[in-house]
């Protein structure tokens, strides 16, 4: 079994940072892709951020320059630095992780958080 387990979060003022970690554990083999969405009320869930095994790095155009994700592959955990936070980036942001579990079939399978708050006030 694979867990992710989130942390960070919470609430701030437009223009404040926060910083959000999540930590793999459990039977992983490889990490392929880590990464954020996020999803307010009312809207689909979005990609925020991610990271590939590779260290190619997506960013959703609405956060690009105000966010920075980084990985570590060692400790399999991967951080989203939020600076310069907007009303609307409010949200329940999910940490995700493509993962391959086992070095005998290769399989790969998608992994998702429990989800933390993000709330920013105007």
């Amino acid at each position: 079994q694979v867990q992710l387990v989130e942390s960070g979060g919470g609430l701030v003022q437009a223009g404040g940072s926060l910083r959000l970690s999540c930590a793999a554990s459990g039977s992983i083999f490889r990490i392929n892709r880590m990464g954020w969405y996020r999803q307010a009320p009312g809207k689909q869930r979005e990609l925020v951020a991610a990271v590939t095994s590779g260290d190619t790095i997506n960013y959703a155009e609405s956060v690009k320059g105000r966010f920075t994700i980084s990985r570590d592959n060692a400790k399999n955990t991967v951080s989203l630095q939020m600076n310069s936070l907007k009303p609307e980036d409010t949200a329940v942001y999910y940490c995700n992780a493509d993962i391959t579990p086992s070095a005998i079939n290769l399989y790969r399978a998608d992994y998702w958080g429990q989800g933390t708050q993000v709330t920013v006030s105007s």
